[in-house]
C-alpha cells in the first residue's frame, strides 16, 4: 500500500485525539510507516512523574518494534501547534537508531506540512557505527 505524506499526517491526527496530557496539554500523534506499508501510530501519554512520559514518536515505533518490525519509511508527527514540531532530543536518538535516516514528517494545526530527513534534524547522530568504531579499535 502506498501513502502519501498528508494520508500519513491525517493518520497522526487521529491518534493525537488519543493523547493523555493533562498537566501540559500539548497533545501530540505519530504515524510511523514501514517498508511494507503498515502503520503503528501512537500518542504522547504523561504522567505526574515527568521523567516517565512517553512521547508520540517513542509510542509509535516501540509499537512496531514489538510487532518485529523494523524497516520505516517515514512518520508523520501532528499536533495543535501552530507552528512545526520537531521531535525531542530523546525520540531523535531512539528514532534514528531504530529507524534510521527516514523522512520526518512535520504537521502543524494548519495542516500544513514540512518534510526532512532524521539526519537532518540530528546530525553527528550517536549511532551504533559508533560503538563498533571503538570495538575495532580497542583489538
Amino acid at each position: 500500500m502506498q501513502m502519501n505524506p498528508a494520508q500519513l499526517a491525517g493518520k497522526a491526527r487521529k491518534a493525537m485525539q488519543f493523547a493523555h496530557a493533562p498537566y501540559s496539554n500539548f497533545r501530540v500523534g505519530a504515524a510511523l510507516l514501514s517498508k511494507e506499508g503498515k502503520v503503528y501510530t501512537g500518542c504522547n501519554v504523561e504522567n505526574s512523574s515527568y521523567g516517565l512520559t512517553i512521547c508520540a514518536e517513542r509510542n509509535a515505533i516501540f509499537k512496531a518494534y514489538s510487532a518485529g518490525v523494523h524497516d520505516f519509511k517515514a512518520i508523520a508527527v501532528v499536533s495543535d501547534d501552530p507552528g512545526f514540531t520537531p521531535p525531542c532530543g530523546a525520540c531523535r536518538q531512539v528514532l534514528i537508531d531504530l529507524a534510521g535516516d527516514i523522512d520526518f514528517i512535520m504537521v502543524n494545526s494548519k495542516n500544513q506540512l514540512k518534510i526532512m530527513t532524521l539526519k537532518r534534524l540530528l546530525p553527528y547522530a550517536f549511532t551504533t557505527k559508533n560503538l563498533t568504531r571503538t570495538k575495532r579499535s580497542r583489538k
